[in-house]
């Protein structure tokens, strides 16, 4: 049997193939790149999926939404986006468009969104007697200076007898130097007493803008302002002899403080003021480690308390809120203190040799205020009467002694309340008291200003000096040694009260 031939190739069939092959190579080898990219990007997201799987399953993502995200979107020119939970909208607001009336004239609409600032920031709320109270927070300045916001106030007991209400009386302690917002002390007195029975009940603010922001609405926000448990009033309280002779109100402490500068503010204080004495201290990001460990030995023996008013920061109001920190110092220990003190941890304050503290105070029993005189201390004199390497490890209050003696200027001045007669307070005085202030205090108490020298972490001479007077920039200055003289005195009594704790203590 014989074999049939094989049918000859066609010579342009093989030529059309070569042709073929030869572009097919040419067109991979021009796109190499995207090939590589290609490529790239298949093999991370590839080792993306795998890593995935290796991660807790707690995450909020999984292997399939990645597959899902890796899918081809529909044919429609729509993606699908992933579930979301809805928005939870609290208002619905109607968007007001403009419109043409008949007579041709087109009327403009305004769209209202958000608030500015809020009707009422509360902070705390006090009993002030039987039938009174004191409500401090924050409201919005402009509020209260261009509107006539007002506020009612609601006894609610829990025994059932019936609410009560009154008109509430807004005090505005800060002066004016509020910024977005302005510090507010509500007065709430009622006709009789309520919640004297110890049955408790809530106090209630409605505050109402009274068409302040919006002449269009009167909105009222009601506020529980203080709770009142069954059989924890203890009327006595406002009647009996307080617990502390002296208590200070601190402002509100910032910045990166220095710890010793406050370790000797504290301790030359304490010996000053007594045992019957406490220090509240106010944190609003000053009270750093190293100052809290300045304070710490003070807290354990009784002293101190430091409160953290840090979340005041979120509202922008003077100096760090401090008119609304002192008014709640005011309120929370009104009934705690025969005399309260308002200065800061930069002020020293002192009396003359030939008295004390107690004999001042109890010649000034007659007034509900007193203010204090300020002796100003230059912040970079430093006085060279020894070695400069022994002056560095001396107490600041040893070595600035250089005092301020320009005369006929207005200089701040700080003061001491009976608290049981003022309703409201400021930074330099109060202006809501019952009874008399004076200011004829020279000779028998001052204070004596370190200004700056608290808010930095360093050494304070900036110039050394060994004469009693002088001139600096057209500012005369001379020598005054009186708290230099008393630095030994409060060394000792630093180390007889907590020992050697603070001795390590850096600028």
């Amino acid at each position: 049997m014989v074999k049939d031939k094989e049918p000859s190739e066609n010579p342009n069939l093989k030529n059309n193939n070569n042709n073929n092959n030869k572009m097919f190579i040419g067109i991979v080898w021009n796109c190499v790149p995207e090939l590589k990219l290609l490529l790239s990007a298949l093999l991370f997201f590839c080792s993306l999926i795998t890593l995935f799987q290796f991660f807790p399953s707690h995450l909020s993502f999984s292997v399939q939404d990645l597959r899902h995200c890796a899918s081809l979107p529909p044919p429609s020119s729509a993606v699908a986006l992933p579930q979301q939970a809805p928005v939870q909208i609290q208002h619905v607001q109607v968007k007001q468009n403009d419109e043409v009336l008949q007579n041709g004239v087109i009327k403009r609409n305004f769209n209202t969104y958000g608030t500015a600032a809020y009707n009422f920031v509360l902070m705390s709320a006090y009993r002030g007697g039987l039938n009174t109270f004191a409500v401090i927070g924050l409201s919005s300045k402009p509020l209260h200076v261009f509107a006539k916001p007002t506020y009612v106030c609601e006894w609610m007991p829990n025994n059932g007898t019936g609410n009560l209400t009154v008109s509430g009386v807004k005090i505005l302690p800060d002066w004016g130097y509020g910024r977005v917002y302005t510090v507010v002390v509500v007065n709430c007195t009622f006709p009789v007493s309520v919640g004297h029975d110890g049955s408790g009940g809530r106090l209630f603010i409605h505050a109402s803008t009274s068409g302040g922001g919006d002449a269009n609405f009167n909105l009222t926000d009601t506020i529980e302002a203080l709770e009142e448990a069954s059989g924890s009033l203890n009327p006595v309280l406002f009647t009996s002899p307080p617990k502390y002779d002296y208590l200070y109100c601190g402002s509100s402490l910032y910045g990166n403080l220095s710890p010793q500068r406050i370790r000797e503010w504290i301790a030359y204080h304490v010996k000053m003021f007594g045992e019957k004495s406490h220090f509240v201290i106010h944190d609003a990001g000053g009270v750093h480690p190293e100052v809290m460990a300045v304070l710490r030995p003070w807290i354990e023996k009784g002293y101190v308390t430091v409160q953290d008013i840090r979340e005041e920061e979120r509202f922008d109001g003077y100096y760090h809120n401090q008119f609304l920190i002192v008014n709640d110092c005011l309120h929370r220990y009104r009934f705690m203190a025969k005399w309260m003190f308002f200065f800061d941890v930069d002020e020293f304050i002192f009396v003359p040799k030939k008295s004390t503290l107690k004999s001042v105070m109890d010649s000034l029993m007659e007034y509900t205020q007193f203010t204090i005189e300020q002796r100003t201390i230059s912040n970079k004199l430093c006085y060279l009467d020894d070695h400069p390497g022994k002056i560095y490890r001396k107490w600041g209050i040893e070595k600035l002694v250089y005092r301020d003696m320009v005369k006929g200027i207005r200089r701040d001045r700080k003061y001491a309340v009976q608290p049981r007669n003022v309703f409201a307070t400021g930074v330099h005085m109060s202006e809501n008291t019952i009874g008399k202030t004076t200011h004829k205090t020279e000779g028998k108490i001052m204070y004596y200003h370190y200004h700056g020298t608290i808010s930095e972490r360093r050494e304070p001479c900036r110039q050394f000096v060994n004469t009693t007077e002088m001139k600096v920039g057209g500012t005369p200055y001379m020598v005054d040694t009186t708290m230099r003289e008393v630095a030994g005195a409060i060394k000792r009594f630093e180390q007889r009260m907590i020992g050697s704790a603070l001795l390590t203590t850096r600028q």
